[in-house]
């Protein structure tokens, strides 16, 4: 890490001539690039981002320049270093589209942001077009029946194939084959953002600016507004998404050469609002059921009932009778209990009680008179003691936190033991127990036991809402 935060400082220095006062680190999002804000002098500031994924940045900033000859709301490039794995861009601030959903809910402010990003959006994708060079697309330039297909049977073997469900493995294919080509016949094939969400929309002053389109291509204009519309996290109203969608075809038809026919617009909207639905399911069920990360478990019960949601009111202009069957199934209630994880009620006696602590010292007692319970051997994971910048500080300060979560096995660690705790959890809020006791201990009981035992709170009380008491024994601080 220092050597990336050093290189980012010799940029800056390159750029405006003066070290830069201060660099830190921003939370890290699902990809495997690292986002920094760097500070200058005058209140001037920049997002710094390392990627040694070359290919991709070069599509970024190859995007970038060309949407900005068209004026897009995206980033400027203020200054790339000689081998293209780190570059400085405008900082738009902290706040995205969804966090002033979350905040203030659906207010007409709210509402009004998500109008003024379909406006944005549709210059984006019909004027920014002609200037995109796609042959700097990452994958295919071009999201066709291929690409289709690929999110189809994404969804098909990481998340449908994991419920077991009897379906005729033909008929679904030849039902893939005919959505994917009738999605395909639309004249309307612009640039596509490709994950239009509204965490991807910064807002700044009341303005919308745009991020993270390095997975761009040539596609249909109707898959960007369902991701926008539909994204299960922002769970929009029906009527929002009426009015929305009715507002984006007019806000479209001032930047083409002929108004869109709305029904047909629609029609096929539905379409890619289904496959956008699946990809995300796919996606979680790669992520959850095959990489083991829980956080996208816990996400699988929104994006089905946005699904069944769908299922329940929308048409698409094609008949795949055993593709809608599977839907169908996916949709139901059997599927999405499944999914729902089990919640302590305010009656719930159960308390969890997570310690830390040093192996020097012996193992925790239990005050309970159960004889104890989980003891997890975080010494596995490299120590973060052992660095000299690390030594007086523990596992809740953010520099630990992220060499923990950037440079170590933790998160495949805490993956193991969510999986392991969370059965016993989920079994003792049926049986009405009253207490489970979970430790972690590591050399010291300063830095991996103190974030796994703050991790695994954390954990529990978003997914059960169950009572957690924290004790660090060897620290002064406490929940």
């Amino acid at each position: 890490m220092e050597t990336i935060t050093s290189g980012i400082a010799q940029l800056w220095e390159e750029t405006f001539g003066k070290q830069p006062l201060s660099i830190s680190k921003l939370p890290q999002s699902g990809s495997d690039r690292l986002y920094f804000r760097v500070f200058g002098e005058g209140e001037k500031t920049a997002i710094a981002t390392y990627n040694n994924h070359l290919r991709e940045n070069a599509t970024f900033l190859s995007f970038t320049r060309s949407l900005l000859t068209q004026d897009c709301p995206v980033p400027r490039i203020l200054a790339v270093n000689e081998t293209g794995d780190t570059y400085l861009q405008t900082d738009f601030g902290d706040i995205s589209l969804l966090n002033i959903l979350e905040k203030e809910g659906y207010s007409d402010h709210v509402f009004n942001l998500f109008k003024q990003s379909l406006s944005r959006l549709a210059q984006l994708q019909i004027e920014g077009d002609s200037s995109i060079d796609y042959s700097q697309c990452l994958t295919a330039f071009e999201f066709g029946k291929q690409a289709i297909l690929s999110d189809l049977l994404y969804f098909k073997y990481y998340f449908l194939d994991t419920l077991k469900f009897p379906y005729d493995k033909q008929a679904l294919l030849d039902d893939f084959d005919a959505l994917s080509t009738y999605l395909t016949r639309t004249e309307n094939k612009y640039f596509m953002f490709r994950d239009f969400q509204s965490r991807n929309i910064m807002v700044e002053q009341d303005n919308v600016h745009f991020i993270d389109y390095q997975g761009g291509m040539k596609g249909a204009l109707q898959y960007d507004v369902a991701s926008l519309l539909w994204q299960a996290r922002a769970d929009l109203p029906a009527e929002w998404k009426d009015r929305l969608l009715e507002y984006y075809i007019e806000e479209a038809s001032r930047f083409l050469p002929n108004p869109l026919d709305a029904a047909l617009f629609t029609a096929q909207y539905n379409g890619y609002v289904l496959i956008r639905l699946l990809q995300v399911l796919g996606a979680y069920g790669f992520r959850g059921f095959f990489q083991r990360k829980a956080q996208f478990l816990t996400s699988i019960p929104l994006a089905l009932r946005n699904l069944q949601q769908f299922t329940g009111h929308s048409r698409m202009g094609i008949s795949v009778p055993e593709f809608d069957r599977c839907l169908q199934f996916c949709a139901s209630a059997e599927v999405i209990n499944r999914f729902e994880p089990l919640r302590a009620g305010p009656d719930s006696p159960l308390v969890v009680s997570i310690q830390s602590f040093s192996y020097k010292k012996g193992l925790p007692g239990d005050d309970s008179g159960n004889g104890g319970g989980f003891v997890f051997d975080c010494r596995g994971i490299l120590n973060p003691g052992r660095i000299e910048t690390f030594k007086i500080q523990t596992g809740r300060d953010k520099a630990v936190q992220d060499y923990l979560e950037q440079q170590t096995s933790m998160p495949d660690y805490l993956n193991s033991v969510f999986d392991i705790v969370d059965i016993t959890v989920s079994d003792y809020i049926k049986r009405g127990f009253s207490s489970l006791q979970v430790n972690f201990g590591c050399t010291g009981g300063q830095h991996r036991s103190v974030y796994a035992a703050d991790a695994l709170a954390r954990h529990l009380r978003n997914k059960f809402g169950v009572k957690v008491q924290v004790k660090h024994r060897e620290q002064v601080f406490n929940d």
